[in-house]
């Protein structure tokens, strides 16, 4: 079989250094920046089979096929094609969920000009493929390690409110609803909207609104976690302020609130319309669920597809049962303003976009809430946000620059709290109610009528993540009474 030089040189390179050398950094690079989605031996072995041994058996196929005699003339260009093409690829697997036909488009033009006029460079792309993949394993191994080695101690309580025993046993409902501001935070700054709608809506249901609560954190991962642990983890001294360690694994698997929950009996149910929450596939800790793992992508954000969350809280209501439950459930809107600057529609047109997720949330919660009552009179029903909209800003990333802004901080801690005490049984310590990581340990000294549990609530203040405008770290913005600062911790 004739070869010219350049293929003799292709020839030279094995097929199987350039698919390693296309998916090796892109395995790196998306492991360091995303640890808390993939560490699990599934996803190691999803990502080891797709980004290194599936374009392994490509490439040596490809190499295989274009020896033939008629083909022989294209396969100089060939490995040069699939690596850059792999290589880029992949990146934008790792950077973007989602097809981005344009972008694919992109990359396919790219990988044609590289193979077809610097073929003979294929061996200098690989050894700068495999220097991009040992920088990225240096930077993976302290996030590994840090990640794996830092202390569990903040889970610890301070006393035995992990084996409290109720002395009432309702039905709970915990219904959160993402981003939903405080009604009084609603008619003033940067919102500045009526929503009495609403709001005559659950006072005609019997639910007790507590004005000025707040969220301790600045997204859902962070403020879940230490609500469902009723403890502070300050970030875990992260550097996202969407993310703490393990986050996910406290809320779905294992954390003090939903141990309480079965212990004391109850049957325990986690409802969401989106899987965000199962993105690194934790152990299912609750005994019921409307998600299936098999759904759940290795790669993505989990805010795909919406599910229509009445069909299974109706079935679930419809069973007649002695033993009492506890539903988790979570609601997307109204959610936030939009996260990135390049994806921004301004200040103002982010806060009308959100006013309409607001009322498309409300819909939702008014059936859910209804369906509930009807079914379930005398349950304990508590609808508390995970954080704010951020409305007022351009885009949910600037929390990580210094604010000092009042209705801007607000804006994003300020957190709707309403409660339906059954039987209109509204404790008198219900004033306590200030944040959200003291919310359940409130809750807990109301079901098990045991005021000592109060001994020991955390601090009601919020914290974020700054790394512009001030030294990177994590600030206290908002005091015990809810006062503006700025302490770096």
């Amino acid at each position: 079989m004739k070869s010219d030089s350049g293929s003799k040189r292709i020839v030279r390179v094995s097929p199987i250094d350039a698919a390693i050398a296309a998916g090796l950094y892109p395995v790196f690079f998306y492991f360091t920046n995303n640890y808390t989605l993939v560490n699990t031996w599934e996803h190691l072995g999803y990502f080891a089979l797709m980004f290194l041994l599936v374009p392994a058996v490509v490439f040596l196929i490809a190499d295989r096929v274009f020896r033939w005699s008629f083909l022989s003339k294209w396969h100089k260009y060939v490995l040069p094609f699939l690596n850059s093409f792999v290589f880029l690829f992949l990146l934008k697997v790792c950077l973007y969920a989602g097809l981005q036909k344009k972008l694919i488009l992109v990359i396919l033009v790219l990988a044609s000009v590289f193979s077809f006029f610097l073929y003979r460079h294929l061996k200098k792309l690989i050894l700068l493929q495999f220097l991009l993949a040992a920088i990225g394993l240096f930077t993976l191994v302290p996030t590994v390690i840090k990640q794996l080695s830092f202390s569990t101690e903040w889970m610890k309580q301070p006393d035995d409110i992990a084996s409290a025993t109720f002395k009432k046993k309702p039905n709970v409902y915990f219904i959160e609803p993402d981003g939903y501001v405080n009604f009084s935070e609603l008619k003033r700054g940067y919102y500045n909207y009526d929503n009495s709608d609403f709001e005559n809506f659950v006072a005609t249901q019997g639910f007790t609104h507590y004005a000025d609560f707040r969220s301790n954190y600045a997204s859902t991962l962070a403020t879940n976690s230490a609500t469902f642990m009723m403890k502070h983890h300050y970030y875990n001294k992260g550097t996202s302020f969407s993310e703490a360690i393990d986050a996910r694994n406290v809320i779905i698997s294992d954390n003090t609130v939903l141990n309480v929950f079965k212990k004391n009996g109850y049957k325990t149910h986690f409802l969401a319309e989106k899987p965000y929450l199962l993105l690194n596939r934790p152990e299912m800790g609750y005994d019921e669920t409307n998600l299936d793992y098999g759904e759940v992508g290795f790669i993505g954000t989990g805010l795909g597809t919406r599910q229509d969350l009445m069909i299974p809280l109706k079935q679930y209501l419809a069973i007649e049962s002695t033993q009492p439950k506890f539903f988790f459930v979570q609601i997307f809107n109204p959610g936030h303003i939009g996260r990135r600057a390049g994806k921004t529609a301004g200040a103002e047109e982010e806060r009308r976009l959100w006013l309409e997720s607001l009322e498309r949330g409300n819909a939702v919660l008014k059936d859910m809430i209804s369906a509930i009552k009807e079914n379930d009179p005398e349950a304990l029903i508590v609808l508390m946000a995970d954080h704010g909209g951020f409305v007022g800003m351009d885009y949910t990333n600037q929390t990580y620059e210094k604010l000092q802004d009042r209705d801007l901080i607000y804006s994003i801690f300020s957190s709707n709290l309403l409660i339906h005490w059954p039987n209109d049984d509204i404790p008198e310590y219900d004033t306590t109610l200030i944040s959200s990581v003291n919310l359940f340990r409130i809750l807990f000294a109301y079901l098990t009528e045991n005021e000592e549990y109060l001994e020991h609530l955390q601090d009601d203040e919020s914290f974020v993540i700054v790394n512009k405008g001030a030294p990177k770290g994590v600030y206290r913005y908002l005091d015990n009474e809810g006062k503006v600062v700025f302490e770096k911790l």
